[in-house]
């Protein structure tokens, strides 16, 4: 149950903008939602009688948004992790038939529980740093029937957990074995009868395909893209990350909401998504795990003001992590991103990228009350630790989700 009380003696960044903060402020929470934040001493009288928390002048941001995640999945893939240590590249695995076809087969064979049962412990890492919003793609079922039970799982997980989950239906991630050469009759089925299926059943509120030399052509992609838009659904887009197809620029010209890793994007693709309003959703836990050399074009992207987002892409095969956290740090000591445009990157941007804009990455007067007290000097430590968990408090919806001894 929410409580209606004033949280004080804290620090805010309310926007998740470390430029734009209020020293010694007070958020007052009613009924699970922000009906005043502000300076202490101007609190209105109207809450003054409400219950206190005395924040000890701790700092208070928004709850995170973790914008690009598979969590759902059953098994994991650390013996492929071992080949590519031996010398393995990531397409030669695929190609084997590993990657992500192996995931597919231990989804397929899990029962609806046991999926849940092995993402939430995933979905705990998470709440615990203080995500309040999580995509979740599909991707690991490949034909209807688990597709949609892995849509379910990430329904009940935030049924279950309180938070707000997107889920991203993401049937073009590879052939499935029983289409094996026949990459356009898949399309073809996720057009005429995966996509509406699911959709009708209200299991999807964005529409994912992974665009590359071992995914899925320009043609193809563009399909499945004219198949969500007229079923009046988002798109989203697994683009430029082992090479340039051009799949952004596709992307943008259907407004997608993000075009996600971009290591081999162009400056044609990043001018497309600055005019279409695309969010640029970096990935670096994949960068690193698969030992990418090649970065993303960051220069270009703050050139043309591309929104930049963070996520973690938690996947067993190429970024099994569920830290948002560490993945602020990695932005930074890997694509260089400035302190401010990591943390804007786990708060607006990603909302964004998300079409939560309007309700999620920000504090404001009529949002839920969803924000992280944290036990740090500075904001700047969010990116500076790693592996250590310096959340404090985690607010949702005025609950209080977790609270722990201050370790500073």
């Amino acid at each position: 149950m929410n409580q209606d009380a004033i949280w004080q003696n804290l620090h805010l960044c309310p926007s998740g903008d470390i430029d734009q903060t209020l020293p010694n402020a007070a958020i007052v929470v009613r009924q699970g939602k922000v009906a005043w934040l502000g300076p202490y001493d101007a609190i209105p009288t109207e809450h003054t009688g409400l219950p206190r928390h005395d924040m000890g002048g701790r700092w208070v941001t928004p709850g995170l948004v973790d914008c690009h995640t598979h969590l759902v999945y059953a098994s994991q893939r650390a013996d492929e992790f071992a080949l590519r240590l031996a010398g393995a590249s990531y397409e030669e695995i695929a190609r084997a038939g590993g990657g992500i076809l192996s995931s597919v087969r231990a989804t397929r064979a899990a029962s609806e529980d046991e999926l849940f049962r092995q993402s939430a412990g995933r979905l705990e890492d998470l709440l615990a740093e203080g995500v309040s919003a999580v995509e979740i793609k599909s991707g690991y079922g490949l034909d209807t029937t688990s597709e949609a039970k892995m849509l379910r799982v990430a329904r009940r997980l935030g049924e279950h957990y309180g938070i707000t989950v997107r889920t991203t239906f993401l049937g073009a991630h590879a052939l499935p074995p029983e289409y094996a050469n026949q990459a356009d009759d898949y399309i073809s089925h996720i057009c005429q009868s995966m996509l509406p299926t699911l959709a009708a059943e209200g299991l999807v509120d964005a529409v994912d395909v992974f665009c590359e030399k071992i995914g899925f052509n320009l043609a193809q992609t563009e399909r499945v893209f004219e198949t969500a838009q007229n079923l009046g659904l988002p798109i989203k887009l697994h683009a430029e990350q082992l090479s340039n197809l051009g799949g952004t620029a596709l992307a943008a010209r259907f407004q997608a909401l993000s075009a996600d890793h971009l290591e081999f994007l162009d400056e044609a693709g990043v001018a497309a998504m600055a005019a279409s309003g695309t969010v640029a959703v970096l990935l670096p836990g994949a960068y690193y795990f698969i030992r990418e050399t090649q970065l993303p074009p960051i220069a270009l992207l703050r050139r043309y003001g591309v929104p930049i987002a963070i996520a973690t892409d938690s996947n067993p095969g190429t970024s099994p992590t569920t830290s948002l956290l560490l993945m602020l740090n990695m932005a930074c000591t890997l694509f260089r991103l400035t302190v401010r445009e990591a943390l804007l990157g786990v708060t607006q941007h990603a909302a964004k990228a998300l079409g939560l804009q309007d309700s999620h990455g920000q504090l404001a007067v009529g949002r839920s009350a969803d924000f992280v007290v944290w036990s740090v000097e500075s904001l700047s430590e969010l990116a500076y630790w790693l592996g250590r968990n310096p959340a404090y408090q985690v607010v949702r919806q005025g609950c209080i989700y977790t609270s722990r001894k201050d370790t500073v």
